[in-house]
């Protein structure tokens, strides 16, 4: 256990002292935050530090043996009915507790948080169930995202001006609760599925489900005015005192622990039903995952409170002071270096890295695979912010990116397309939500006549562009080389045989 947590404090420091730095280093230069925001901002780091720390640990010991108990039971029993109600229940919960889906919910002004928290989660399970006939059916999943992708942009002419919140609610959707689900599920399912292609089904799991939340934002936001700013929560950012301060957050914690309460409650009962029905599981498997539970509970909570009433509003805040400067253009490679930063800093990317080099037995070196990466996101993000400056559509940046994407998934061996688009989502972690959306909030509300929903928002959701086209890239270069050694070794061979024939 103490091993574990050393590693969790790792990852939590890892995601977030660098963003802690850069707003420092921004507040004593540039952009100097008034009314005892950057005192918030601290406390609210601290929270998120220790908060994402528990809430991670809760995750490993009790939603991913969840997860992987659940999707091994179901497919055994080979009912499909019953697969299918079961899957989009917990797809659906999952992602209800995810945190990063209730910091964009708050974020929202135009539509109710509880609507578009239903409506997301709804496009996750319906979703993970396509997921799992593409495993059971063993589907390739280029062939599928060639299909949705191009769907939900059809969609999205009908309602273009929620495009950018579509995209950042699947890149936050598959956040630090719905992923390790997620792939645990689909652990679960390929480890007897008996398929020889079990490896390739491990992976894209996660980037079909994050189709669903852009496509059921897209129809939510047919019926909503992105103009409407009459759900936008009002934050107190202003504190005199540390009195004030603990007040702030006292009253915070109060609020969120019922929420989670709330959020949590649904995943306990199902998991429960299913332990009595089917599972059977051992009281120390039971108690592993109830202490799992109990993190999960109190992480969750101190993480939303710390976000919500401290680093959420210092990072609009800040996007705010730096959007007003004369020489604003300094967002630009400011987002570039956020970006990169946030991508360095997620512990996934280097268990991904290290897939890719496995996979490649050592062809494909771990660096170059994150600075990829790194450049991929940090890329994304300053396009961002010029589409913020300028007032870029962002369709010019959209189609042109997932074409070359999916165009790619025709050429690269399957198990790189389910990396790539994985990657996606990987570079979206836990600071996505919490301070980069609210920061290009902060900087679009400085620029005059912008509409904040369709400006503003699609910053994380152009973050998880990127790594897909990079590693798909990456795999592309790799086959070629193998098919190049390949020949070589052939034609020796050849030669060989020629030369003993002829002596």
């Amino acid at each position: 256990m103490k091993k574990v947590l050393l590693e969790k404090l790792k990852e939590s420091g890892l995601a977030v002292l660098p963003i802690g730095v850069i707003i420092l280093i921004l507040h004593f230069t540039a952009a100097p935050l008034q009314g005892g925001t950057l005192a918030m901002m601290f406390v609210g780091m601290f929270m998120l530090f220790a908060g994402l720390t528990l809430f991670s640990i809760g995750v490993e010991l009790a939603l991913m043996p969840i997860g992987q108990h659940v999707g091994s039971a179901l497919i055994s029993s080979r009912k499909l009915p019953l697969i299918f109600i079961v899957l989009f229940i917990f797809g659906f919960v999952v992602t209800v507790a995810e945190p990063d889906l209730s910091l964009l919910a708050n974020q929202v002004a135009s539509i109710p948080n509880t609507t578009l928290i239903i409506g997301i989660s709804v496009g996750v399970g319906l979703f993970l169930l396509l997921a799992v006939v593409r495993i059971l059916f063993h589907w390739p999943l280029g062939r599928v995202l060639a299909v949705i992708y191009p769907l939900a942009f059809i969609i999205a002419i009908f309602s273009s001006e929620y495009i950018a919140v579509a995209i950042d609610a699947a890149a936050v959707t598959t956040g630090p609760v719905t992923v390790p689900f997620l792939l645990a599920i689909g652990g679960g399912f390929a480890a007897v599925s008996n398929s020889r292609n079990a490896e390739d089904d491990n992976f894209g799991i996660s980037s079909i489900c994050s189709v669903g939340p852009i496509i059921t934002v897209l129809i939510l936001g047919m019926f909503h005015n992105s103009a409407d700013t009459s759900y936008l929560p009002q934050q107190n950012t202003v504190v005199t005192s540390f009195q004030q301060l603990l007040k702030l957050f006292g009253h915070g914690l109060q609020e969120t622990f019922i929420d989670v309460i709330i959020i949590i409650l649904p995943i306990v009962i199902i998991f429960l039903i299913f332990q009595i029905i089917k599972l059977k599981l051992s009281h120390s498997e039971l108690i592993k995952i109830a202490i799992g539970l109990a993190y999960l509970l109190v992480g969750l909570t101190i993480f939303l409170a710390g976000v919500n009433k401290g680093f959420m509003p210092a990072a609009t805040a800040l996007g705010e002071e730096i959007g007003n400067l004369s020489y604003n253009w300094i967002v630009i490679p400011l987002a570039f270096a956020i970006g990169a930063c946030a991508l360095l800093a997620e512990p996934t990317a280097y268990v991904l890295a290290k897939q890719v080099v496995n996979i490649t037995n050592g062809a494909i070196p771990r660096r170059i695979m994150l600075f990829g990466m790194a450049t991929g996101v940090g890329i994304a993000m300053s396009l961002a912010m010029v589409r913020i400056l300028t007032g870029i559509s962002i369709w010019w940046i959209l189609l042109p990116g997932y074409a070359m994407s999916l165009s790619l998934t025709f050429l690269v061996p399957s198990i790189f397309v389910g990396i790539g688009f994985d990657a996606g989502e990987v570079a979206t972690g836990a600071m996505s939500a919490a301070f980069v959306l609210p920061f290009a909030i902060g900087v679009g509300s400085s620029v005059p006549g912008i509409n904040i929903i369709s400006e503003s928002f699609g910053i994380v959701g152009l973050a998880t562009m990127l790594p897909p086209i990079v590693v798909q890239t990456i795999g592309l270069i790799y086959s070629r080389k193998l098919k190049k050694a390949k020949r070589i070794a052939d034609e020796s061979v050849k030669y060989n045989a020629e030369k003993t024939e002829a002596e």
